[in-house]
């Protein structure tokens, strides 16, 4: 675990520079900034060979910048964790929801990652990207039909969520236009009941949650599934929540799905595949101290292979679905300081161009996240500030006591660890237009979101013809 940051108070921006050997060493979700990020010779922070100050300039504010190498490095660590520690087969898939777009789920593809997709627009998203549907599962607790017309059609695998949905799956079987799919590619979510230490809307494994069948109906629903040949039952999938540092949950759930895989096959139900979920965290703050990607995976294999031993049963293919330890510490968003406001002996304020529209997670969950100034990266940071979003909302917050250098309007602040759940999460509050998003590497930026413009907000807009102005 990389410890260049000092428990207290940062000393300045360079803080969170990795060394050359930790960036070969530490895994991506340990690290506060993007694994390219260095400062050049204006004192200005770097990220893919890219002067992050060059960035706004070029593409505007607020930015979201997405470090190509970070997000490859994630990928492929997951992906060699597995080969090396699982004697049976393995996919990785990436958990869109995280942040679902075009050129994220083209380069996950790229790297031989599936994606684990939780709508029908996340699913159409990575099937334009390029994605194979035999690599897409398709999640969420109320599929419309709709969605599941376009599941089965590309062929992609539908994590079955209850009862309702088997049912319509079984009737769209039944359908002429949808028979010819048949047997559709069925994995089966269940509720581990297995709890862990995050934030309760976060939190997914525990009885009492809206996902997944209850285990306690196991005889129930594999009895049905077993008699419908239309279905065709591949795995068992469960999902324990998210920013999860503690292992043990993970390595109790794996040997707990062992357990439904054996009890599937009284049924007469080959499993093959068998879905821990993700879940791993990642360092938003000096504190956080999240495994490795290798650290999480090592013991959730050793734990299947371990148990099917026991079991005398064949090893499973392993499928896991990491979204935020792969993709979060990849991005950072940059936002221009506009006004300020200092209050004596209370606190003072620096607002930004941007806020709750582009990352609501401050307001949603108090998530604590930190910053630098890009533009002043060896400038101790002597200040204490509360950096405000621009929205008309008192908890319109980004970062509570941020301690940064003195600033001035105009200079760039850069929020680290965006990448999960920020643009995926994004919206028009006070119709204020998604900012822009460029994918960084080897000196080189690509744009992969354009900026919306005013127009764009008004683009869905009906004004009715009595509604409008007469000439």
């Amino acid at each position: 675990m990389v410890s260049t940051y000092p428990a207290g108070v940062q000393t300045n921006g360079s803080n969170f520079i990795l060394s050359k050997e930790e960036k070969e060493s530490v895994s991506p979700n340990q690290s506060l900034l993007p694994l390219t990020a260095s400062i050049n010779k204006n004192d200005n922070l770097e990220i893919g060979g890219c002067d992050v100050t060059t960035l706004v300039k070029q593409f505007g504010s607020p930015l979201y910048i997405l470090d190509e190498e970070s997000l490859r490095t994630a990928c492929r660590q997951y992906r060699d964790s597995f080969k090396q520690y699982y004697k049976g087969e393995s996919q990785v898939l990436y958990a869109s929801k995280a942040w679902n777009c075009l050129a994220v789920c083209a380069i996950v593809t790229s790297e031989n990652l599936g994606i684990d997709v939780a709508s029908g627009g996340e699913l159409y998203t990575a099937i334009q990207s390029g994605a194979n549907g035999d690599k897409i599962y398709l999640h969420s607790n109320n599929k419309s039909r709709d969605e599941l017309q376009i599941a089965v059609e590309s062929g992609c695998t539908v994590v079955v969520d209850n009862w309702h949905e088997l049912n319509t799956l079984v009737k769209l079987a039944a359908d002429d236009s949808y028979s010819s799919y048949a047997p559709y590619r069925i994995m089966l979510r269940l509720t581990p009941g297995i709890d862990c230490h995050t934030h309760d809307y976060i939190r997914t494994g525990q009885l009492d949650s809206k996902f997944g069948f209850d285990p306690n109906a196991l005889d129930e629903l594999f009895a049905f599934v077993s008699k419908q040949k239309s279905l065709n039952c591949v795995g068992v999938h469960a999902h324990i929540g998210s920013q999860i540092f503690e292992r043990q949950p993970h390595q109790d759930l794996a040997a707990l799905m062992v357990e439904w895989l054996k009890k599937a096959a009284t049924y007469k139900i080959n499993i093959t595949e068998l879905n821990v979920g993700g879940g791993l965290g990642i360092r938003y703050i000096e504190s956080d101290d999240p495994p490795s990607i290798e650290e999480w995976v090592k013991p959730i294999c050793e734990v299947v292979e371990q148990t099917c031993s026991t079991a005398n049963i064949p090893l499973p293919k392993i499928l896991c679905e990491p979204g935020r330890s792969l993709i979060g510490t990849a991005c950072v968003t940059t936002y221009s300081i506009g006004a300020s406001k200092e209050i004596p002996g209370i606190r003072k304020y620096i607002a930004v161009d941007g806020g709750m529209s582009d990352n609501p997670r401050p307001i949603t969950y108090q998530s604590i996240y930190r910053a630098v100034v890009a533009n002043k990266m060896s400038v101790p940071s002597t200040e204490k500030v509360t950096i405000a979003g621009k929205h008309c909302e008192s908890g319109d917050i980004l970062i509570h006591d941020a301690q940064i250098p003195p600033t001035e309007p105009g200079d760039t602040l850069v929020v680290m660890g965006t990448g999960a759940y920020n643009y995926s999460m994004s919206s028009n509050y006070n119709r204020l237009p998604r900012p822009a998003a460029v994918l960084v590497g080897n000196g080189e930026a690509s744009l992969i979101l354009q900026r919306e413009s005013y127009q764009d907000l008004i683009r869905q807009d009906c004004l009715p013809e009595r509604l409008k102005k007469s000439e």
